[in-house]
């Protein structure tokens, strides 16, 4: 397989209508302190996740799996799951470099990287690095509803143990998050050489791309129901290139109209300094549904 070298900048954005795309332990969706709402890297490293396992049958170390006796896994066991049982002493180098390799093995722990804590010590840093993301609406509207549970209180002593137990459920009326990322192929390069691994191929970008493009419309819940993938930018460097680009979040706009604006970063990628260090500039997103101004120049574009 061909290895990928090209650093990579872009940004994912998800729209959320009457959804709850990252809920917050008390199931309210993330708000920051000024009342944006917002979602963690996790929400959509996890649909991407999900999508590479379930859609493309790819081998993902770091999902959540559970026993026979319907508990979840440890990490070891986990470890077990898809690789048996450890060769390797504990702690010792010969079991770090074991572990090394195996997980290596799996999509995600290339491009996501990921520590691994339990019979030995282990921290890759990850090809692909997610920001959380920001919803860019002009609104942040958070709306509760009651729903009503087919089972009766057990709690005998309560005064409504006879009658059937009541929830709540909270939904963002609409959002339209937005992710900055990169890739960084030699991020992993010094973990792959200790175990002769061939390291990020283009075979792992492709479907890193897909997720991006449709992991948070296949992931469909109850709660999540509304969440889909709105719009994936990637800006690819050139080999060589020694660029550093700033995050695409401040530079996105959404306005009332539900229009996505790139006009601050095609005012980006057109300075001559930044320019000439691209190789390619790729836009998805439905024409059907979606209106976008301002694209950068020279994007080529592509269907969800």
């Amino acid at each position: 397989m061909t290895t990928f070298n090209n650093r990579v900048y872009g940004a994912a954005v998800i729209k959320s209508i009457n959804s709850n795309y990252n809920a917050d332990f008390s199931g309210q969706p993330r708000k920051l302190p000024n009342g944006t709402v917002y979602a963690t890297d996790k929400a959509l490293k996890y649909s991407i996740r999900n999508y590479w396992k379930d859609a493309l049958g790819e081998k993902v170390f770091y999902f959540k799996s559970l026993s026979e006796e319907m508990s979840p896994r440890t990490l070891d066991e986990t470890y077990n799951l898809h690789f048996g049982k450890f060769n390797g002493k504990d702690k010792s180098p010969e079991l770090r470099l074991e572990v090394l390799s195996n997980i290596l093995k799996c999509i995600d722990v290339r491009l996501f990287g990921g520590t691994y804590a339990g019979k030995t010590n282990i921290s890759i840093h990850g090809t692909c690095q997610i920001t959380h993301g920001l919803n860019k609406f002009v609104e942040n509207v958070i709306y509760s509803e009651q729903i009503m549970s087919p089972f009766r209180n057990s709690n005998e002593a309560s005064a409504e143990s006879t009658m059937t137990t009541l929830g709540s459920q909270s939904r963002l009326q609409e959002g339209h998050y937005v992710h900055h990322f990169s890739v960084n192929p030699k991020n992993i390069e010094d973990d792959t050489q200790r175990v002769k691994g061939e390291g990020v191929t283009e075979s792992d970008i492709a479907k890193l791309k897909e997720g991006l493009r449709k992991g948070a419309t296949y992931y469909d819940s109850a709660a999540k129901a509304g969440t889909e993938n709105e719009l994936l930018l990637w800006v690819q460097l050139k080999p060589e290139s020694k660029a550093v680009l700033p995050s695409f979040v401040s530079l996105i706009g959404i306005n009332e109209e539900r229009e996505i604006d790139l006009s601050s970063v095609s005012t980006l990628l057109a300075d001559t300094q930044i320019k000439n260090e691209i190789e390619r500039i790729e836009i998805y997103y439905n024409k059907s549904n979606t209106k976008v101004l301002n694209e950068p120049a020279g994007a080529v574009f592509s269907e969800l």
